[in-house]
């Protein structure tokens, strides 16, 4: 059944005009297949399609982000997204499949007294399960008339909590803004709302004269309305394309906006763990765009859409008031990389609580005639930090926290006098020359490997560890479970519930998740008898398949390059030695690529010829592949 598109996207999700001529009905089972068929961004399982009601469907399907409305929760849910000053408990949160996790608590509010904190989880309200429910509606449970009482149910490390608040007047700015030392401009904006864009307008055309630098603050910024926040990185970035999406047949569209930039001065973005959707489509344009740096944890990883089908829509469908929102769309940012699960890697991974102090330490004015009172960092801007600055007690820790976060790949200076005298440097002289603590997150034992600043780099962004000792055991060999926990790691993944996929591996063993999460994103597979096997060694060719995978999944433009393979490149005389199924993903990584001059790319760690498909891979040869991966597909920051 072929339903015809009309996108616009309001609060990550894409409201959909669509004409069918139906008998009037309370939404059925059999229309909810039709629309979870249509509109679902993956094939939907047939155990999900058969189940006997519509709630079960969606408890079936697993997808929290994937919601059917009563007409009663849905006129809750609209209410609660047009709220700006609210009574409630001030939270704000991000949705789970477990219910809403705390992301911030509001100074002064009613949850602050209670002792609510962030990394909570809010799994009931007044008794009522808030598992599987679209965080607006939750939402509005919490929410109701100043004075009365509301009992909030909550997991704390393992234990369940339940608590009983008095809701209060609550005002939620949606974005603040204060000046820094006289010269660095400071947003924290909480949502991407109606309002937001404005707020960032009148901040930076009021002082953009006055600022140098810019700071935006999206920690524990759950996402929002996806054209306020496409609007607002325009303020630093300018007019052009800001992201795609694509939906499960594959077609895509672009989107991004006309206005010029109001600054031509850098931006640093704050991130956690709780910097999502919206949030990370900023933080990447930003990143894509070069208008600035990432500064913080790494971000949540969601980087999909949702349709959302009610009775202005589909009216036939929803006669009653009830509605249904699908995710149909993944967000890629403007360099073609996904946000989703790998969510964004910082340029600088530093302690989220520390990363408004280490932007204040780069955001030093550039000095005029004498650079002997600075550090300079080339990491995509010259960042100035001041050494006065640097030695005050209360920056210390964030200090050693930038310190310890510079990729290999940055230069850092130290101004020796006069207008340009720089001297090259290092992290650990500059920890040492200021008496502070420096951690090196390279392993002890890569020096001698060919791929030592690859491994060490993906140390430093936490995206690879070790033995556990430091090391990293460069040549030892892949294992199958080794392999799965490299990659999830890497990947970000979440940890997946339920039993095992395959008979011989335990959730309960080290790398039982980790094997689970990459079967259920498609990237590894059993033997076809219900194993995994997960102590057999990693071949060339299984292994470069598995990245060739992860590629397409990571990066629009190598998904695209796939579809459009020419008839007939997987069976050149190069790819004659390797097994069929593998021939397309290794043409993919070693041969699809072109450079400016027309030449062949290849990520592979080396020539084609010289690779072995049966023989088994190496730890570092692993790391080689997922270094060129992950830099490649613009996920990796530098």
């Amino acid at each position: 059944m072929h339903l015809r598109r009309l996108a616009r996207i309001l609060s990550g999700t894409l409201a959909v005009l669509l004409l069918l001529l139906l008998p009037a009905q309370a939404l059925s089972v059999q229309e909810a297949r039709e629309l979870l068929e249509e509109y679902y961004i993956d094939p939907v399982p047939q155990d999900v399609l058969d189940q006997g009601t519509v709630q079960a469907m969606l408890d079936k399907l697993g997808d929290p982000y994937t919601q059917y409305f009563t007409p009663e929760q849905y006129a809750e849910f609209l209410a609660s997204m047009e709220d700006t000053d609210i009574v409630g408990i001030g939270v704000v949160s991000l949705q789970g499949s477990g219910g809403l996790t705390i992301t911030s608590v509001l100074p002064g509010s009613p949850a602050e007294y209670a002792g609510l904190q962030a990394g909570d989880v809010i799994t009931a309200v007044d008794g009522r399960s808030a598992a599987g429910v679209d965080s607006s509606l939750v939402s509005s449970w919490i929410q109701g008339e100043e004075g009365t009482s509301v009992q909030v149910t909550y997991l704390r490390d393992g234990d369940r909590r339940t608590i009983t608040l008095e809701r209060a007047a609550i005002t939620i700015p949606s974005t603040s803004f204060q000046m820094l030392d006289g010269h660095i401009g400071y947003l924290e904006c909480t949502t991407f709302g109606p309002d937001t864009l404005g707020h960032f307008q009148d901040a930076v055309s009021g002082y953009d004269s006055a600022a140098d630098h810019w700071i935006v603050d999206l920690r524990g910024n759950g996402g929002g309305l996806t054209q306020a926040a496409v609007q607002s990185v325009g303020v630093f970035a300018g007019k052009g394309v800001m992201g795609y999406l694509r939906s499960g047949s594959g077609s895509c569209s672009a989107f991004g906006q006309d206005e010029e930039a109001l600054s031509i001065n850098p931006v640093i973005v704050l991130s956690d763990g709780y910097t999502a959707s919206s949030s990370e489509l900023f933080s990447a344009c930003v990143r894509d765009l070069d208008a600035g740096i990432v500064i913080g944890g790494r971000t949540f990883g969601k980087g999909v859409a949702q349709t959302l089908l009610d009775q202005e829509t589909l009216p036939d469908y929803f006669p009653d008031g009830d509605a249904i929102k699908i995710t149909s769309f993944r967000y890629f940012a403007p360099g073609g990389a996904t946000t989703n699960t790998v969510g964004i890697i910082p340029h600088l991974l530093v302690p989220s609580d520390l990363a408004r102090q280490v932007a204040e330490l780069l955001s030093a004015t550039a000095p005029g005639g004498d650079t002997s009172g600075y550090y300079r960092l080339d990491l995509v801007w010259r960042w100035y930090i001041d050494k006065d600055t640097v030695r005050q007690p209360e920056y210390r820790e964030a200090f050693e926290a930038l310190l310890s976060a510079i990729p290999s790949t940055a230069r850092l200076w130290t101004g020796t006098g006069g207008p340009t005298g720089w001297r090259s440097t290092d992290a650990a002289s500059v920890a040492a020359e200021n008496g502070v603590s420096w951690l090196d997150r390279s392993f002890t034992d890569t020096e001698d490997s060919p791929y030592a600043q690859a491994i060490d780099l993906l140390g430093t962004y936490g995206v690879l560890s070790g033995t556990g000792d430091g090391r990293f055991d460069p040549e030892g060999s892949l294992t199958r479970a080794q392999l799965c926990a490299l990659l999830a790691q890497a990947l970000n993944c979440n940890v997946p519930d339920g039993p095992s996929a395959f008979t011989d591996v335990s959730m309960d063993a080290w790398y039982g998740p980790a094997v689970n999460a990459l079967a259920g994103m498609g990237l590894v597979s059993g033997l076809g008898d219900g194993r995994f096997a997960p102590d057999a060694p990693v071949t060339h060719e299984q292994y470069i398949s598995i990245m060739g995978r992860l590629a397409r999944y990571l990066s629009l433009n190598f998904h695209e390059a796939y579809a459009q393979m020419p008839d007939g490149a997987s069976d050149t005389e190069a790819l004659a030695p390797w097994a069929s199924w593998a021939r397309g993903d290794t043409w993919l990584l070693a041969l699809s690529q072109r450079g400016y001059l027309g030449n062949t790319l290849s990520l592979l760690w080396d020539d084609l010829g010289e690779i072995a498909p049966q023989s088994v891979t190496t730890r570092e040869e692993a790391a080689a592949l997922l270094y060129q991966v992950l830099s490649y597909t613009g996920i990796f920051p530098i």
